[in-house]
């Protein structure tokens, strides 16, 4: 895989989680994090232009979450009764690991590891990652997004 590609898929994942550590640090600070987690999805997945699959880390009992808003409830909280907010946790860092790239005609396939820490117990969640990003004016976005908790 080109250089040039590796850079703009950690570029993208890093987009990704500082949109998280963003949306999580509004709702701690009470600004305004809903506006900013529509953002996020609108900036980094492609729910607004085609059809998206999304397999969140925590559903349970609605595993998918295939439209912008049940992504929305995914990530803030809303009419998904096991939707907590998983963006609005207190997190205090997300890294990044070990990540493989695959290009395929016209998607990227990325997959690795997001490690979750929370802001007062500094309990780790390790969750694995799979995307399936295609460009779209000039920016990647997801058109399959798929991750699960990884058990300790």
């Amino acid at each position: 895989m080109a250089m040039s590609t590796e850079i703009q898929v950690l570029n993208f994942l890093t987009s990704w989680k500082d949109g998280i550590l963003n949306i999580s640090k509004s709702y701690i600070d009470k600004n305004e994090y809903k506006e900013k987690a529509l953002d996020f999805i609108k900036n980094h997945y492609l729910f607004e232009v085609e059809n998206v699959l999304f397999k969140p880390t925590l559903t349970k009992t609605i595993l998918f979450r295939n439209d912008l808003n049940s992504a929305l409830s995914y990530f803030i909280g809303g009419p998904i009764a096991e939707d907590t907010g998983f963006a609005i946790r207190p997190w205090k860092d997300i890294n990044i690991d070990e990540v493989n790239n695959l290009l395929e005609n016209d998607l990227i396939i990325t997959m690795g590891v997001f490690k979750f820490t929370l802001l007062d117990t500094n309990e780790m969640t390790k969750v694995a990652f799979t995307f399936v990003l295609k460009h779209i004016d000039n920016k990647l976005k997801i058109k399959v997004h798929h991750s699960s908790i990884i058990p300790t």
